[in-house]
């Protein structure tokens, strides 16, 4: 028995949006930092907020009175809050695509960017953590090209994601090693 009604496309309905600027490769898709990074930026924020936030405050104390001394104090709060929204702002802009031949990466809230590194250009691939990363157990994978102005990062990856992810660019260049 045979059905009288038409088959349906397995595409969504509505317009296809054409492929913009900032999209990743055809057939692949961003993969996004975890919610590390954005508590890392909010962390630095605090520790950075409380230096300026209590040294300002006491100078404006000696200064000027505790007028001068609680606005300050006020700013710098109102800093550290929109710091707080701006870190995952920041944290879910960043995204990078392991293509066939580049590294594809994209960040940035108010100056968006994207950065195609192809694997022939890599120099050096390298890991690096601070104390706070190492406290999140996050990690930063830093690329490095023979343009200076091509080195680049990702930032905020889970520890055993970046060995993994620095181990994959490191043989890619390698196998893909162009001479300079």
């Amino acid at each position: 028995m045979e059905s009288s009604e038409p088959s349906q496309p397995d595409t969504p309905p509505g317009p296809v949006r054409p492929p913009g600027p900032f999209d990743p490769p055809e057939g692949t898709r961003w993969t996004r930092l975890p919610g590390a990074l954005a508590w890392y930026r909010r962390v630095a924020a605090a520790g950075v907020c409380l230096l300026v936030g209590g040294l300002g405050s006491v100078m404006a104390m000696v200064w000027g009175g505790w007028m001068w001394a609680l606005a300050w104090a006020v700013a710098v709060g109102a800093a550290f809050v929109v710091s707080c929204f701006v870190a995952g702002a920041f944290q879910r802009s960043w995204g990078f695509v392991e293509a066939q031949s580049e590294l594809y990466l994209t960040y940035g809230v108010l100056l968006r960017q994207l950065v195609v590194v192809p694997y022939g250009r890599m120099q050096v691939v390298d890991m690096t953590a601070d104390l706070l990363e190492q406290a999140l157990g996050i990690a930063t994978v830093r690329i490095r090209t023979a343009a200076s102005t091509a080195d680049t990062k990702v930032l905020g990856l889970p520890l055993e994601q970046a060995v993994q992810l620095r181990g994959r660019l490191a043989a890619r260049s390698e196998s893909f090693s162009t001479g300079l």
